[in-house]
């Protein structure tokens, strides 16, 4: 595109107001091309045309870099400086998602702990928590079982997730369950085998693992109600 060429032509100029230019810029290809703005394919092609340019060699480098780091797509989102709380919800949820994507492609516990650190919202761990447990539910994968347990009992043993917040994730899909369950009809046999592996772990409290709901279904009831054939449902924990 015109303007980012224009802009790495220029950078002798811009680097005498901003010394930092090429920097800045590296930033910006790198994000528009994560954006899909530019194609993958814009840092080898301009390379070529820039030939010995030194600044846009620099800018482009940066560029490739920080798209082929591990987890680059979780750090492309913060790559200028916004963080923690003020980021809103549905950026912090995208993050957390493509840092469990990236982990079960990887299987890099520390890269992804320090992804999670990264992102500076200890109050906003119940969300990693239950979209964890929504990958699992989804993909109903043993191995994505493990690997997600493995994931949580290493955040908790940490304490990077507090009993808190681990709580509060689980919690939040049993309350979800009669929602997951029409996309995912076994979600319920699912989170059963997932919450008894976590609590065979030992990172998930006894307390919060009675809580798990079950599929609705018809019971007969004690006499004293007539022998009626009554509906069985899941009542929330915050109820």
């Amino acid at each position: 595109p015109p303007a980012f060429d224009l802009l790495l032509s220029d950078l002798p100029d811009l680097t005498l107001d901003t010394p930092d230019a090429a920097h800045v810029l590296g930033n910006f290809i790198a994000r528009a091309i994560a954006d899909d703005c530019l194609a993958p394919k814009y840092i080898e092609k301009e390379r070529a045309k820039q030939g010995t340019e030194d600044l846009a060699i620099k800018a482009l480098s940066r560029a490739e870099s920080l798209l082929s780091m591990k987890h680059g797509l979780v750090r492309l989102d913060n790559v200028w400086g916004a963080g923690g709380g003020l980021r809103p919800v549905k950026s912090l949820v995208r993050k957390m998602t493509l840092l469990l994507e990236e982990y079960l492609s990887a299987r890099d516990i520390t890269e992804a702990t320090r992804c999670l650190v990264e992102l500076e919202v200890p109050h906003f761990h119940h969300e990693l928590v239950y979209e964890a447990v929504v990958i699992v539910l989804e993909r109903m994968n043993p191995d994505i079982q493990e690997a997600m347990c493995r994931l949580l009992h290493s955040l908790s043993d940490s304490v990077i997730i507090t009993v808190d917040q681990m709580t509060n994730g689980f919690l939040r899909i049993f309350d979800a369950m009669p929602d997951i369950s029409l996309d995912v009809p076994a979600a319920y046999v699912v989170l059963e085998q997932f919450v008894n592996r976590c609590r065979q772990a030992g990172f998930l409290p006894e307390e919060v693992a009675r809580k798990m709901p079950s599929r609705g279904r018809k019971r007969f009831v004690s006499e004293g109600d007539g022998g009626r054939v009554k509906e069985s449902f899941y009542v929330g924990p915050y109820v």
